[in-house]
C-alpha cells in the first residue's frame, strides 16, 4: 500500500515515517516544513486544492493513494492562541478526510488526542482506569477540536459505509531523549496528574498507526494509545489516593500499570506496547 503521512515532519510523524518505511511500506510525507525529497511533498493542509492534487498525483513521486495517515496538525493546547489552533486543525482535518472521501481512498487513520477525555483532569475523571466508553471531555479548544473531528469521522463513515476511520487517541509522545526528565516526577505528583500520569512511547505510536492500516475494518473507531506503564516510579495506589481520593478505581490495577486503559487497543487492534521509558534510565 502507498500511504500518504500527513505532519510527517512532526516528533510523531518522523518515527511514523521511518517505522512504516523499514516494514517495508510506501510512505509519501507530506507536511507544510520539510526537506524536498523523493519521498515528501510540501502541503499546506489548509488549502483544500493543495490536499486534492497532493493525494491524486505528484510529478513522478506517485500516481495515487492507498490509504491516509493523518498526524499534521498544531500538536497541542498553548502553543498557539486558540482561534489559530482552530483554523489550522479543523479545515486540515476536514481536507483530509473530505478529500480522501471523494477520491475513493477508503482507508484513514489519523491522531485524535487523549486530551479529549478531559484533561487536565482539574475535573476529576469519571473513574480509573479512564476508557473509551464515557463521552469526549473536551476542556480546551485543541481538545474540542479532536472531538469535533471524531464527530465528523462518524458522520463520514455513515454516508460511506465502506471508509474506515480509526482515530488514535495518542498519550503524551516521546522519544528515548526525554526519558531523563522521568525521575524527577516522583517529587511532585501534582506535575503529571494532567493525563494520570500516561505517555507513550513514539515507537509504540508507530506500531498503532500500522496494526490500524493492517486490521481496522469499515466503519468508526477511537482507541487510546499510551504505554503500559506510567511516568511514576511510585506505585499507582498511592498516586490515586493522594491526587484523585474520590475517583472510584473500576479494577485492580497493577503497580505501575498505565491509568489509560489500552484495553481495547489490545482488543482490536492487537496493539501491545513495546517500550518502556524504566529501560532508559
Amino acid at each position: 500500500m502507498r500511504i500518504a503521512l500527513t505532519g510527517s515532519s512532526g516528533k510523531l510523524g518522523s518515527v511514523v515515517a521511518r517505522e512504516l518505511r523499514a516494514n517495508g511500506w510506501d510512505v509519501i510525507g507530506m507536511d507544510v516544513v520539510g526537506a524536498r525529497g523523493p519521498d515528501f511533498v510540501q502541503v499546506d493542509l489548509t488549502d483544500y486544492g493543495q490536499v486534492v492534487d497532493a493525494l491524486t498525483a505528484v510529478g513522478d513521486l506517485h500516481d495515487g493513494i492507498d490509504a491516509v495517515v493523518h498526524l499534521g496538525a498544531i500538536p497541542a493546547p498553548g502553543i498557539r492562541s486558540d482561534v489559530a489552533t482552530f483554523h489550522n486543525n479543523m479545515p486540515a482535518t476536514f481536507n483530509v478526510f473530505w478529500a480522501a472521501a471523494r477520491l475513493g481512498i477508503r482507508r484513514i487513520v489519523y491522531a485524535s488526542s487523549e486530551t479529549v477525555l478531559g484533561l487536565p483532569f482539574d475535573v476529576p475523571p469519571p473513574y480509573i482506569p479512564v476508557d473509551e466508553e464515557y463521552p469526549a471531555r473536551p476542556e480546551s479548544v485543541y481538545s474540542l477540536v479532536k472531538a469535533l473531528e471524531e464527530q465528523l469521522a462518524r458522520e463520514l463513515v455513515r454516508w460511506h459505509p465502506d471508509l474506515s476511520i480509526t482515530a488514535l487517541r495518542f498519550s503524551n509522545v516521546m522519544v528515548p531523549e526525554d526519558y531523563a526528565q522521568f525521575p524527577s516526577f516522583d517529587a511532585d505528583p501534582l506535575r503529571r496528574k494532567w493525563n494520570l500520569w500516561g505517555y507513550i512511547d513514539a515507537r509504540d505510536g508507530a506500531q498503532a498507526v500500522e496494526r490500524a492500516l493492517q486490521v481496522a475494518g469499515p466503519g468508526f473507531d477511537r482507541f487510546i494509545i499510551a504505554a503500559a506503564d506510567t511516568v511514576m516510579s511510585r506505585p499507582n495506589g498511592e498516586l490515586i489516593a493522594e491526587v484523585f481520593p474520590d475517583v472510584p478505581v473500576t479494577r485492580e490495577v497493577g503497580e505501575h500499570e498505565t491509568l489509560l486503559s489500552i484495553d481495547h487497543a489490545r482488543e482490536v487492534l492487537g496493539f501491545e506496547p513495546r517500550h518502556t521509558w524504566r529501560d532508559h534510565v
